[in-house]
């Protein structure tokens, strides 16, 4: 009997298959694969079933035939429904890879919940040059006309969109509304200069106005810094540009090492078009005057209604805003389709949590309200088929000191009835005191203050190290409600204190300053602050005890003085005028707290350095140029300092 086992029944059949299989195969001895397939496919169809939007991703032709790409966000089962617009540089795409319109926007959006729940179409389109956009870039394009002679500016553009959409959504029906924040806001202005008729509502929300006189670039002629890393990031690339390079953790050393221009050089924003334009503009000049968006809506019929929304302590565009009311209200005083909305937020926390900024609590979720009892009125009024009535009132506004929202009728009316706004003038007094009442000439002594200011030690803006970059936006963003104790005692402030209040004292309107002075060099800056001094001690938040809340704060360059389009060297030792606004308040100076109005000659790095000497242009001083001076700021007789205050009573609120 033999040892070996017989095969497993069906083993011989596979061998023989295999056998056969093989021999079919080519075979080379010496040869290697030829390689793997790609695991890639030619075209990948992601399946979107459950989503509840759909996305379209469109390149929009313009008249010229550049194509401007553009997102559509369509909420799943929409029909007849509204179209919500932002034109923006900083990248129309959404990132977000998600199922859900709420998650896919997130809180990034002043109007999303119009999308999420009351299903609105959002559409985001890269602005001409910027991201995914044809063209040619250009920051803040201005119109048709002496400054771009092409045919086509950020009006004709959004025409073009809204012609687009209205045509090619077929979910809307036919209405569009556009908002949008900062430079989002400049676009939306933009598009209401002879507007497509299908644009029925706009809200602009901290928008870019004018850059030479109160918003991003300038303060009435003294250069805001930063601004150029901003060029950098905006125009050294078609995308986000390169992140600004420093070799200083502490902001003030890094702009401490030469004027603007020669830090510029050094960083290579001679390559960059912008920044050449406004070094080359330090003045008024026609450069900025014709492209102020204020003066340019002042000069045609608003048509389209308009919610202006303001920020009371907006870091970058506090101007803006407040100047486009001010010029419509003066050239159309009974348009009804003008609307304003003032809250106590800094830039852009409307679409943020508006409990508070800072350390400054006001008992509610001010931005919260914002969104949900103004602009989703205004918008669903204004672009649903089945509009609601609207019971928003023309003027709505946030009063700061009392933490309340007033409807008023019109600003500044100082009430929502029965009062006026009377100018009273606060002069600065001897011995750091305040009063509504000059002081007399002294019998003996000089008439003014004087202080040091030195270009090589400036006054910071906040307690160094500065640092605004990653975890230090909160600090810019928040600077000025700064505690003003931290720069109260220097020697280069001067402050001046009135008694404690024994009434509440409403503010509503802005300020004038109003300074004499003279200085021992031939330009110099001027910074006055108002500022309201809490009581020594709160009782329900003590860390707030004395703290010094600034109000309302400015500059002038002492070359404007006279002219903004004219600049004059200042006459060394002699007393000059230094008259200009300050931003708008809506303020009520409780019982028991103190008024302050303080004077300084920089504020740095947010402005940049005054040389005190006059020189053409202060983009390129040389480090020469740069010298300390005295400055004397009057507080007594004729010549007596003061700030003018927009007060809602006529009484002396200083006396019992």
């Amino acid at each position: 009997m033999s040892s070996q086992r017989s095969p497993v029944p069906g083993t011989l059949i596979v061998a023989t298959t295999l056998l056969s299989l093989c021999a079919l195969l080519p075979v080379a001895a010496d040869a290697a694969p030829t390689g793997l397939p790609s695991e890639i496919p030619d075209a990948f169809t992601q399946r979107t079933g459950s989503f509840d939007y759909t996305l379209r991703d469109e390149m929009i032709p313009m008249r010229d035939g550049v194509r401007l790409h553009t997102v559509i966000i369509i909420p799943k089962g929409a029909t007849h429904a509204p179209m919500l617009l932002t034109r923006t540089p900083y990248g129309a795409d959404i990132h977000n890879a998600t199922a859900h319109i709420a998650a896919l926007l997130g809180n990034d959006d002043a109007a999303s919940d119009l999308v999420i729940h009351d299903g609105y179409i959002r559409v985001y389109q890269d602005i001409r040059g910027k991201h995914g956009s044809q063209g040619d870039y250009v920051m803040n394009r201005p119109l048709k006309g002496p400054l771009n002679p092409t045919d086509v500016d950020p009006s004709t553009d959004a025409w073009d969109t809204i012609d687009w959409l209205v045509k090619n959504v077929p979910e809307s029906n036919g209405k569009v509304g556009i908002l949008g924040i900062s430079y989002d806001g400049f676009t939306s202005l933009m598009a209401l200069v002879h507007p497509h008729p299908a644009l029925k509502a706009a809200i602009p929300i901290n928008a870019m106005v004018d850059g030479w006189m109160g918003d991003d670039w300038f303060h009435r002629g003294a250069f805001r810094l930063d601004s150029f890393t901003y060029f950098q990031e905006q125009e050294a690339a078609r995308d986000d540009g390169p992140l600004w390079w420093s070799d200083h953790y502490d902001d003030y050393s890094a702009w401490l090492e030469g004027s603007a221009g020669s830090i510029a050089r050094a960083h290579g924003l001679e390559q960059v078009g912008f920044a050449v334009k406004v070094m080359q503009h330090p003045a008024y000049d026609a450069f900025w005057q014709d492209q102020a968006l204020d003066r340019i809506l002042a000069q045609q019929p608003l048509t389209v209604p308009t919610m202006l929304v303001h920020s009371l302590w907006d870091q970058e565009d506090i101007y803006g805003n407040m100047a486009v009311y001010k010029a419509i209200k003066a050239a159309q005083p009974q348009n009804p389709d003008l609307f304003l909305v003032m809250g106590p937020w800094f830039h852009h926390q409307e679409r943020l949590d508006g409990s508070a900024i800072g350390p400054i609590r006001f008992g509610s979720d001010t931005a919260r309200y914002f969104r949900d009892h103004l602009l989703k009125p205004f918008f669903d009024h204004y672009l649903k088929d089945d509009a609601p009535p609207l019971d928003v009132a023309q003027v709505t506004a946030f009063e700061t000191g009392t933490d309340r929202w007033e409807r008023l009728a019109t600003w500044p009316s100082g009430c929502e009835s029965g009062c006026t706004v009377q100018p009273h003038k606060l002069y600065l007094q001897p011995s750091g005191r305040l009063g509504f009442t000059p002081a007399a000439n002294p019998a003996s002594g000089p008439a003014a203050e004087s202080y040091v200011s030195h270009p090589a030690k400036p006054v910071p803006y906040l307690p160094r190290p500065i640092h605004i970059g990653g975890d230090g936006e909160t600090t810019w963003q928040t600077w000025l409600v700064q505690d003003q104790r931290s720069v109260a005692s220097r020697p280069d402030v001067l402050s001046f204190e009135s008694p404690a209040l024994t009434r509440p004292l409403k503010l509503s309107g802005a300020p004038v300053a109003n300074l004499i002075a003279s200085t021992t060099g031939t330009d110099g800056d001027f910074i006055v602050k108002l500022i309201d001094v809490y009581p020594d001690e709160e009782g329900r938040e003590p860390a707030m005890g004395g703290y010094q809340l600034m109000v309302s704060v400015d500059i002038l360059r002492g070359r404007y003085r006279n002219s903004y389009e004219k600049p004059e060297a200042v006459p060394a030792g002699r007393p000059q005028q230094y008259r200009f606004p300050l931003p708008n308040v809506n303020h009520v100076f409780l019982p028991g707290h103190h008024l302050m109005v303080q004077v300084q000659s920089s504020l740095f790095p947010v402005y940049d350095r005054n040389p005190q000497t006059f020189v053409p242009n202060i983009f390129f001083a040389r480090p020469g140029d740069y010298v300390k001076a005295t400055i004397s700021v009057f507080d007594s007789g004729r010549n007596s300092s003061y700030v003018e205050l927009p007060v809602v009573e006529s009484r002396d609120p200083l006396q019992p």
